[in-house]
């Protein structure tokens, strides 16, 4: 007789375990084990449990290649599902041998895992397992279908509820338990103070300290202070939440007409724009893709959109200051262009309104669409065209957590018709059409932080702290990302005959990008070089940017006269007209400022299942080559952590979100 020893592990979350019988069968290349329960005296699958038990064949299985998995009922109990880990088998020869699950199990259920070293499709070598990926992967294009959102918009997974996502991939029970939690309390504490659903104008700006009287936080409290002042105004186009929009000006556009007489005043004493231009001290916010898209109406009149430019400049003490704004794309009488030096109240609704029309762009395209929309493209091809065995599947999955549960139900809480985009200036159906009118002009460079960079001109403007930990946390996932490709990809040709990876990028080509070979998102991939970059892009995209277009949320936005989706009066004509009181009319009302206030609370709440970048608590690898890998990656990332938390004690605003312990593995809110 020979002994197979197996070490089957249960979940540790909430309710994994199971009272119901377990069956397994070990299936190898010289025959199969007999169906045998996994018994041992007293509870045998607990939450966090790990039992271990012994098989016993009359010979060796042989190679092995399959373990059968299934669960029957116990008694007349109720199902319970179980989280199902992973089991371990250590052969008789002393191999030990991981077969990773990590999904639920339904009573009557069985499942059929791979285990060993991670293989590309091309090295199967034996029948039974090339038939067992055919079969999987054909199971997976069925149930994982492409559904169009809108034209011109990436695609997304066909499901229209959560519920409908197999358990493994939703949300954990305590995440929506948690979240449902923080929702409730919000409503409630709103509503006590009569704020929720109120229809009235504020009576002073320093009333809106008063939608959360315990919700602050160091940057919070900064913004409430500081958000009229210039040099912050200025400060928020590098470290705010939408970083990726300005770009160093070496000639002005022929639609800003901005003049040496207006702006002199603003630059060093001696100098002229032109010169100001040539050092490379000037920088352009150009807000052009919103230009003639209708805002939406509001009480049966449409609200107002502006499509305007900021002119900034890099003053000798380091300081990108805002020095000129015109709020609409062609110049005219009734388009002036504001100055510092105007009336006070003229230049702050100025600002504000290149600020509303940057918040709209930031929910709606860089954060919306170029993380969350992108991460689901990348996730539903991988799900589609990977076998669970592929290398680049153990890679790519942790990264993937919970994002087609969150993008769900942000297309039906965000971005639905009672949705809190919805009641931007623009509403959906502009939002619509401003992320349609990017996607359209998307490019792969933009999606590469070292290349997004350098287009805009910003490789050396100081005190850029987006940039500058930015491109530290790029660099350390670019190198992991090195080391595991070329573990499993000695070669280019690899890449080339690895069918599965080629029909992973010809569908995120296809449904991400609709074939547009101007976007220069490769169709397919020639050399490992090329799978390296596209792969760290997409791990970046899927933790770091998002976290740093997410995370700053209620910093930014709590007070919403910094950056407000919803402005109600028109913007000003002319100069010396307006007043404290034009701005307070102007400002969202009370219900819908504490609506978007509450929503930057709950986008940006920590939640008790947090997984930071770099922690892989699924074990999935069965090579050490691999975990040593994953190991040399969190250390990389824990010094880069030291590094940005004694840098951010000397700042007066600490920029935090790109510090790996605070950006997720995955999109998960």
């Amino acid at each position: 007789m020979t002994e197979y020893k197996l070490e089957v592990t249960t979940g540790h979350m909430e309710d994994a375990g199971t009272w119901d019988h377990i069956y397994v069968t070990l299936i190898g290349t010289e025959g199969q084990s007999e169906r045998t329960e996994l018994d041992n005296f007293g509870i045998d699958f607990g939450s966090g449990k790990m039992g271990t038990y012994t098989m016993k064949t009359s010979l060796s299985l042989g190679r092995l290649l399959l373990v059968k998995v299934e669960k029957d009922p116990f008694f007349l109990l109720p199902e319970d599902e179980w989280y199902f880990s992973k089991i371990v088998v250590t052969t008789p020869e002393g191999d030990a041998i991981l077969f990773p699950c990590y999904r639920w199990i339904s009573r009557g259920e069985l499942v059929e895992l791979r285990g060993g070293k991670a293989i590309k499709d091309f090295e199967e070598d034996h029948p039974l397992l090339i038939e067992h990926r055919r079969k999987e992967l054909t199971m997976k294009k069925s149930f994982y279908q492409w559904k169009i959102m809108a034209e011109g918009l990436p695609h997304i997974i066909h499901f229209e509820k959560a519920t409908e996502l197999p358990a493994e991939v939703r949300f954990s029970k305590s995440r929506h338990n948690e979240l449902e939690e923080t929702k409730t309390l919000n409503v409630i504490e709103l509503k006590l103070k009569g704020l929720l659903g109120s229809a009235e104008e504020w009576e002073s700006i320093e009333d809106i300290r008063k939608i959360f009287w315990y919700k602050k936080t160091t940057v919070s409290e900064y913004v409430a202070d500081h958000w009229k002042e210039d040099a912050f105004y200025g400060f928020q186009f590098l470290n705010g939440l939408n970083p990726n929009v300005i770009k160093r000006c070496s000639e002005l556009p022929s639609n800003f007409p901005v003049t040496e007489e207006m702006v002199s005043p603003f630059l060093v004493e001696g100098s002229s724009l032109e010169e100001e231009m040539e050092k490379g001290n000037i920088f352009l916010y150009d807000q052009k893709k919103m230009d003639g898209i209708p805002p939406r109406a509001n009480n049966g009149e449409p609200l107002h959109v502006t499509a305007g430019l900021c002119l900034l400049y890099l003053n000798p003490a380091n300081k990108l200051m805002p020095i000129a704004i015109q709020l609409h794309q062609q110049p005219s009488e009734q388009n002036p262009i504001f100055l510092p030096s105007d009336p006070e109240t003229d230049w702050l609704l100025a600002k504000m309104f290149i600020k509303n029309a940057d918040s709209m762009d930031h929910q709606a395209v860089q954060h919306l669409m170029n993380t969350h929309l992108l991460a689901e493209v990348f996730t539903v091809a991988a799900v589609r065209c990977f076998s669970e065995i592929h290398p680049l599947y153990k890679l790519l999955f942790p990264h993937f957590r919970y994002t087609l549960d969150v993008n769900i139900g942000a297309r039906i809480h965000l971005f639905g018709p009672e949705g809190s985009l919805n009641i931007s200036s623009l509403g959906c159906d502009g939002l619509t059409e401003v992320m349609r009118r990017s996607h359209s002009e998307m490019t792969y460079s933009f999606l590469c932080l070292p290349e997004n960079i350098t287009a805009r001109g910003l490789e050396s403007i100081p005190n850029n702290y987006y940039r500058d930990d930015g491109l530290k946390v790029w660099n350390i996932i670019n190198s992991f990302v090195k080391a595991v490709l070329e573990y499993y990809y000695p070669s280019d040709s690899d890449v080339c005959r690895d069918t599965e990876l080629q029909e992973w990028i010809s569908e995120i080509f296809t449904h991400g990008f609709f074939g547009n070979e101007a976007s220069e998102i490769p169709a397919c991939f020639y050399t490992v070089e090329d799978v390296i970059k596209f792969i760290t892009m997409v791990i970046f995209t899927s933790t770091a940017q998002h976290a740093a277009v997410n995370n700053g949320q209620y910093d930014y936005y709590s007070w919403v006269p910094n950056g407000s989706l919803l402005l109600r009066k028109p913007p000003p004509t002319t100069k010396g007209e307006s007043s404290l009181k034009t701005i307070l009319e102007t400002l969202p009302d009370v219900g819908e400022t504490v609506s978007f206030a509450d929503l930057s609370w709950l986008l940006t709440s920590k939640y008790t299942d947090t997984v930071t970048l770099g922690s892989y608590p699924e074990d999935r690898f069965n090579e050490p080559a691999p975990k040593q890998m994953i190991k040399e990656f969190q250390a990389e990332l824990s010094c880069l952590s030291e590094a940005i938390t004694a840098r951010n004690s000397q700042l007066e605003v600490p920029y935090t979100y790109l510090n790996p312990t605070e950006i997720e593995n995955s999109i998960t809110i």
